[in-house]
Parts: C-alpha cells; structure tokens; sequence
C-alpha cells in the first residue's frame, strides 16, 4: 500500500452510488489515471475492494485499517512552522472539541494560516481537500490519527466510523 492509495478509497466512498471513472478520480484528486489504476489494483490485492470491478469499496476493511494501523504505516511528525492548511486537531470539526495553542497545517504557499507542517498523504492532497469538503475533513482526521493523543484520536475514529460505515 501507498499513502495515497488512502485516499482514493475515501473518495469513491464520498461517491457513494454515483457512476464515476479512473479518470474522474484522477482529475478530483490531481493524481495521473494509470497511478489510480495501480492503486485500485494494490487495493483489490489487500482485499480493500471489490476484487473485479474495484468500484466497491470494503468499508469494514479499510475502517479496521485506519482505526487500527494507520499510524504504524503511515506515521507523522510535525515539521517546522509554515503557511498552510489546518489539518489533525486544529481543523474547524476539532475546534469544536478541543483548544490547542499549536496548530499542525499541510504545507500550502497560498495558506492563510501557520503551524507545524505535518507530510500529506501525497503530494497534491491540499488541492484535492480545497474542491472536496468531505474529503478534506476525513484526511484532517486521518491526521489525527497520525499524529493525535488517545482522547483526539477516539473523537476522530468516531467521526471517520459515522462517515465510512
């Protein structure tokens, strides 16, 4: 598994029964189509979608690997200060539950706001998260995950089971 192979399994969960494509993936995640391609298949492999037409995804599956080895794979930790884009515990759905002094952001050179970097997923993740709300939120609580404490990653867990369940 990649990082962004991730990601590509929330968003055809954000499609939830409309028809979509390679290409569309590829356009709304700014990632080329035969990389969605390889992705779908690394996917069908670990048994994260439908083995055939990979346009199902294995929502209990995926669940069970963000919940439970995430943060082993695909680790974070917090960089230098940057502009950016709020993400982990400083994102506005975790404002809402807890107050933090340090803000973590993806480095973005247009962010209007500054803290820690933490690495996305994948290279071009911020451009995705602007045109899609849903996915923004989910990858700022898989960033929690990555890099949260017990109490912010049960808020999360509990957020991302409501969104992919």
């Amino acid at each position: 598994m990649r990082p962004h192979d991730i990601v590509i399994l929330l968003k055809i969960i954000i499609k939830e029964d409309r028809p979509w494509q390679n290409k569309d993936l590829s356009a709304e995640l700014f990632i080329s189509q035969s990389e969605i391609s390889e992705s779908l298949n690394r996917s069908g492999m670990a048994g994260l979608v439908e083995h055939e037409k990979k346009k199902k995804v294995y929502r209990l599956s995926l669940m069970e690997l963000i919940e439970h080895g995430l943060h082993y794979v695909f680790p974070a930790l917090p960089g230098t200060m940057v502009n950016g884009l709020y993400t982990a515990h400083s994102h506005p759905f975790m404002q809402t539950h807890f107050q933090s002094e340090l803000n973590y952001v993806w480095p973005d050179p247009r962010g209007e706001v500054r803290g820690l970097s933490i690495e996305p997923l994948y290279k071009n993740q911020v451009n995705a998260a602007r045109l899609d709300a849903t996915l923004y939120l989910m990858l700022a609580l898989i960033d929690v995950i990555r890099v949260g404490r017990v109490r912010e990653v049960k808020i999360a867990i509990a957020e991302l089971k409501r969104l992919i369940l």
